[in-house]
């Protein structure tokens, strides 16, 4: 027992709502702001965190703070995995409003048409690309206007990166040489190519769910927000879901609703809680003495994550974040330029440049592989930055197919689940990550490039082999956080939801975040994590009435 259930006062029941939403990250604030929509639904809202109230939650580069932080980030590790040489890896997710949104590296990116289209082509009614662009565009509000592919008007604000950078310049035209076109809008038509990427940001400001959906709502009367309130598991009147018990400042609370549980807490988390629930595979909740409300193999398998291999390099000439960081002068030249300005490394954050390619052309008819080009380097994301002039390619496999599990060690609510990813368990994936470092060599070394590149650090040189480099891969491979697919919607007897988000073999239960990801996207995953929301508040409303 830990001291979370030592400190229990008593046990609060709280009035009833019609919906209670479980998890204030990336997808639980757009379902709060949609359901409140109707003022004669009454919604509560549990997020685990506390408020965001913190300035580098809103700060672009204040990624590199949050990424460590014990107040807003859950700092989750894997158990050790005999792929990677038996490391743990660090799995930060948000932990506060906005969650995994309020953290991230700001980049918006959808996925590949085809992506969706596999969805589909699972069984997956109502979830081919044309069935979720709408909500890709209701949620958006591109500085560029609307168009076919983009909204113009949607809470969530795009922007462009400004300023050009002569490394992500000379980057986009060193791929041009490999082959690879440029690239003004990964998000239409095609996400073949190289070039800037968007950002989830405006006028500077980071644009977290909790800031584009949560804050317009927060007035509304039939909304109810609870922060620092840790759900600990679903209360159901034998199969339906009618509540939800959480742990809020050391007391006991159960809040009841009459129409809808939502989970949406998080790929790590929302099959966590199922699993708590007595939803999961028999086996494992009898051996933890949980009750089977449900026997459901499928909840906390199929876990899919994009893992980064990052390679460094120092730069000729002192134009990288690295030596701006690493001054005085250079420190105080990027406040003022956010000041008066709101642009420069404050406004932008990590990553500048981006590339879709193929790294196995023969296999892959679709790039297979993107890259992350960061004018800055250090030991890994959101460490400190080197001391010489640096910039980092990292480059991750777009669609892995190895599979890995969340299971829950035991039935404490406030016990961290195992998380086992089994990065690079397929051979696919092996070669993939060979050949994805082979690929940023050659764009590194091509004319365009080759003013900017002093050495390469890491790998280096000396490791050439294939065998050498995916040692490297297993040494020295990350996470870039995008877990999805614990709780697969499908049509299948292991799918955990059916195509409409509701947990088979229960009524008045939905889980809403990537979890439910058949597969994982071609890209970052938080634009799908806000349309997912999106589509799903309008099934909500379809199925249950308003």
């Amino acid at each position: 027992m830990n001291q979370a259930q030592v400190a229990t006062k008593h046990i609060a029941i709280i009035p009833e709502f019609d919906y209670i939403i479980v998890g204030a990250g990336s997808s639980g604030c757009v379902l709060a702001s949609r359901l409140s929509e109707d003022p004669s639904k009454r919604v509560l809202l549990l997020e685990a965190g506390p408020p965001d109230r913190s300035l580098w939650l809103h700060l672009p580069i204040g990624y590199g703070k949050t990424m460590w932080s014990n107040t807003y980030n859950w700092r989750f590790e894997t158990a050790p995995d005999p792929n990677m040489n038996g490391r743990r890896i660090y799995w930060p997710r948000g932990k506060t409003l906005g969650g995994s949104s309020a953290i991230n590296g700001l980049i918006y990116i959808r996925g590949q048409h085809q992506d969706y289209e596999h969805w589909a082509e699972l069984g997956n009614t109502g979830w081919s690309y044309a069935d979720v662009l709408p909500y890709f565009i209701k949620s958006e509000g591109n500085q560029r206007g609307a168009s076919e592919h983009h909204g113009g008007s949607g809470p969530l604000r795009v922007s462009d990166i400004g300023a050009k950078h002569p490394l992500i310049e000379a980057f986009i035209n060193a791929a041009a040489e490999h082959g690879v076109p440029r690239n003004d809008d990964f998000n239409g038509a095609r996400q073949l190519g190289a070039g800037y990427y968007q950002l989830t940001t405006q006028n500077g400001w980071r644009c977290s769910t909790a800031t584009a959906f949560l804050k317009p709502a927060r007035g509304r009367a039939n909304l109810v927000l609870e922060t620092q309130a840790q759900a600990t598991s679903i209360v159901f009147d034998q199969q339906r879901a009618v509540g939800v018990s959480y742990r809020q400042q050391g007391i006991s609370k159960t809040a009841r609703c009459k129409a809808e549980v939502l989970l949406a807490a998080g790929a790590v988390q929302s099959p966590q809680l199922l699993q708590l629930s007595g939803i999961g595979p028999r086996e494992l909740l009898e051996r933890h003495g949980i009750a089977v409300v449900k026997d459901a193999p499928g909840v906390g398998e199929n876990l899919q994550d994009h893992l980064q291999i990052r390679l460094g390099f120092e730069c000729s000439q002192p134009i990288t974040t690295n030596d701006q960081l690493n001054s005085w002068s250079g420190k105080v030249g990027i406040a003022l330029q956010w000041l008066f300005k709101r642009s420069g490394p404050l406004a932008v954050g990590i990553n500048q440049g981006g590339c879709f390619m193929r790294a196995l052309p023969d296999e892959s008819d679709r790039p297979d592989i993107q890259f992350h080009v960061s004018t800055l380097s250090a030991d890994m994301a959101g460490g400190k930055v080197h001391p010489y002039s640096g910039f980092t390619l990292s480059v991750c496999q777009l669609r892995p197919h190895s599979r890995g599990h969340i299971r829950i060690r035991s039935a404490d609510p406030f016990e961290a689940p195992e998380i086992t990813p089994n990065y690079l368990d397929a051979e696919l994936d092996q070669r993939t990550a060979v050949a994805a470092i082979r690929c940023a060599r050659a764009i590194a070394s091509n004319p365009a490039m080759r003013p900017f590149v002093k050495r390469e650090v890491k790998p280096g040189p000396e490791l050439n082999s294939d065998a050498d480099l995916l040692e490297f891969c297993r040494n020295h491979g990350a996470t870039i956080f995008h877990p999805v697919g614990t709780c697969r919607m499908g049509a299948d007897a292991l799918a955990v939801v059916d195509p409409r988000l509701r947990v088979n073999g229960v009524t008045g239960l939905r889980v809403v975040d990537c979890s439910v990801m058949p597969t994982l996207v071609s890209g970052n995953t938080h634009a799908a994590a806000v349309m997912l929301a999106e589509k799903a508040a309008e099934m909500v409303r379809e199925d249950v009435g308003s």
